[in-house]
């Protein structure tokens, strides 16, 4: 029987490439996006025609991540024609950046919802059905952003961290129904996340109340961000973070490290190597091996 992957945010970016490379490899995609008989149509359109051309099965299907009822349709219309997914790809993301006191608790929330709220109610919404079948692969994007801090990026990294705790504790208690969740961490890539930051309305005027180097420093760091964008010696090809999804989901189950760093690091990989004995570690002496291990291992 064929793979089924649930993969969100396929308006474009990642999340629209690697539906195109699971579907090409055989799996059937629901490719989820909201909007697709509005904003996205006719992206949603192309990728119809696209399935149509080269006899792929993909299923444009509409989720809105932020919505329950949105999210709550899509995967019953998802559970009527399949089992469940035997792989889910929380992809779906925004980038607010600014400074922090600018942004409103409202503008925080909505980052959150994305981000992190929106994981939890795909995950939450197709997890009955993949614990039923006893086994899966649950995806969820996090960032090299979820691991580190810059200024003007707190919002921002308030949703990438708290993805990679709710990813690492999920990880431990879906481990006794068989059901792998890992996260992909890339650096900056070539995709909508940079071009469509979100900045604080900022109503109040509070951004122009600090200091000159404050708005300085915020600039200098979006022209590193450009530069290492336009720099084709820089790996920043979306390609390189679709590869390492697909490699993830033909992984063995058990098999698949937790985090996959991709891109520019900005040294993740070596914080991520050096805290790994530490959280095993935590793990064993709480007496949770074995969470820490696929029931079938």
């Amino acid at each position: 029987m064929a793979m089924t992957a649930v993969v969100t945010g396929c308006s474009s970016g990642f999340g629209r490439d690697v539906a195109e490379r699971l579907a090409r490899a055989g799996v059937r995609v629901y490719a989820t996006m909201r909007g697709i008989n509005g904003k996205n149509g006719a992206v949603a359109e192309a990728l119809r025609d696209l399935a149509a051309r080269e006899r792929l099965d993909v299923r444009v299907t509409e989720m809105d991540v932020t919505e329950d009822e949105s999210v709550d349709a899509a995967a019953a219309s998802i559970l009527a024609e399949s089992a469940g997914p035997d792989v889910v790809i929380n992809n779906a993301g925004q980038m607010f950046v600014g400074i922090a006191e600018a942004f409103t608790p409202a503008e925080l929330t909505g980052q959150l919802d994305v981000n992190l709220v929106g994981v939890h109610r795909v995950t939450r919404a197709l997890l009955p059905a993949m614990r039923k079948r006893g086994t899966g692969l649950i995806i969820n994007v996090s960032s090299t952003a979820g691991r580190v801090a810059v200024p003007f990026y707190a919002i921002y990294h308030a949703s990438k961290w708290a993805l990679e705790g709710y990813s690492m504790a999920l990880r431990g208690e879906l481990a006794s129904s068989g059901i792998d969740v890992v996260v992909v961490e890339p650096g900056p890539f070539r995709t909508a996340l940079f071009s469509t930051i979100r900045r604080p309305a900022d109503g109040e005027g509070r951004a122009a109340t600090y200091p000159l180097i404050a708005h300085e420093t915020l600039a200098t760091i979006g022209g590193m961000f450009d530069h290492i964008l336009s720099d084709p010696a820089i790996p920043t090809d979306p390609a390189l973070v679709v590869d390492r999804m697909v490699e993830l989901v033909h992984m063995a189950p058990g098999t698949r490290p937790f985090r996959s760093v991709v891109g520019v690091d900005f040294g993740v990989r070596e914080r991520n190597a050096a805290v790994e004995p530490h959280d095993a570690g935590l793990t064993e002496a709480a007496g949770l091996s074995s969470f820490a291990r696929l029931k079938f291992l």
